[in-house]
This record gives structure tokens, sequence and C-alpha cells, in this order.
């Protein structure tokens, strides 16, 4: 059994971010013909970043999120709340109390890989996970940063996926957008008024 393990700030979540989700179910749970893979996302408290929503809101804002997804395949993804946590060590803690015979492939975009040398007991979580790397644009993978989380005992994967050009620092950024977040997506923060967005 795999277990894809996605935190994201969703902060807020963006059709880059469901890309991901999708291109993952369809990569690790549609082909898996016992069907015990799972794509487990969560929103995360990110201690490097200043964040806009609350947890709880960007939560529910996955939610929303990975409902749009086709049924076909988002039977088998789903949002953890429990899995969040400010460390990812803690959160693979978790998941391993979940799924205690599971093999875990930990899921970043490019953009973390200069900062997870200095996450917490990142040695212990590397040597317990697979490292899929999402290539995202304007964060080039440098391989002299590859080398150091190999010599951290890192075993990486770069995923083959080319995402949509936005981030969720752009949506809150805008003042009057709705690109590149879904219909669910905007009517949540109007309705909360996020962002200080007028959608």
């Amino acid at each position: 059994m795999q277990i894809v393990l996605f935190g994201t700030s969703a902060d807020p979540p963006t059709v880059a971010h469901q890309e991901i989700i999708r291109w993952l179910a369809l990569q690790f749970v549609a082909t898996d013909t016992q069907q015990k893979n799972r794509v487990a996302v969560w929103a995360a408290d990110n201690p490097f970043k200043v964040h806009g929503a609350s947890l709880a809101q960007r939560t529910q804002m996955l939610e929303l999120l990975t409902a749009e997804i086709d049924p076909s395949i988002s039977q088998r993804i789903q949002v953890y709340p429990n899995l969040s946590s400010r460390r990812t060590i803690e959160t693979l803690t978790t998941a391993k109390e979940i799924w205690n015979d599971a093999e875990f492939i930990l899921v970043i975009g490019a953009d973390l890989v200069e900062q997870l040398p200095h996450w917490y007991r990142i040695h212990e979580l590397l040597t317990q996970v697979k490292l899929l790397i999402i290539p995202r644009d304007g964060s080039e993978i440098q391989p002299d940063r590859l080398k150091i989380l190999t010599s951290l005992g890192a075993e990486i994967s770069i995923a083959p996926i080319t995402t949509p050009p936005i981030s969720s620092t752009i949506i809150r950024a805008s003042s009057a957008t709705i690109q590149g977040i879904t219909p669910a997506i905007a009517k949540y923060i109007q309705a909360h008024k996020l962002y200080q967005t007028q959608l």
C-alpha cells in the first residue's frame, strides 16, 4: 500500500493545487488494482509563512477543491485534518498510526527544496518516506540542493508534471480576480470575506 502525503498551506488552494492532486490520484490511485492506495491531503501551518486564512478555513477550501475532482478517482482522495502539524515528522507519526503497513510518499513543491534541510528532525523524516518533488514555475530545482537532501537520506523523484503558473500568493495579492481558483473557492472566499478580495 502506498500513501501519498500532500500537505499544503492552501491559502487559498488554487487550480494548480487541484491539478497536482488530480495527477497524484491518476499516478498512484487509478493504477492500483488492489484499491488500497490513498492520496492524503491536509492544510498545513507552515512556520515559515504568515497565513491569510485560518487553518479551519483552509481545510474547508481544500475539501471543496477535492470534491470537484472526477469521482472515479476522488473516492480515494481525502482531506485529513488530523494530519495537520507544523512539523511534518509529527504528521508522519500520525499517518503511521492510520496506515501502519504503508509506504509513504511525501510530496513537496520545488519552492520548498531549499528550506527542507532546515525542517525539524529532517534526517529522521527523509529516511522514512520517498520524496516526490513537484516542479513549480519560478523555482528551479538546483542539483546541489538535491545532493544535500540525498546526503540526509532522501530518495528523490521529480514529478513529470507542469502545473498552471498560478500561486496562492498571487491570489492573495489580487484585488479583483478569480483567475487561478475554482468557482467553489471563489464563492467561499467571498462569503467569508477573505484576503480583502472583491470577487
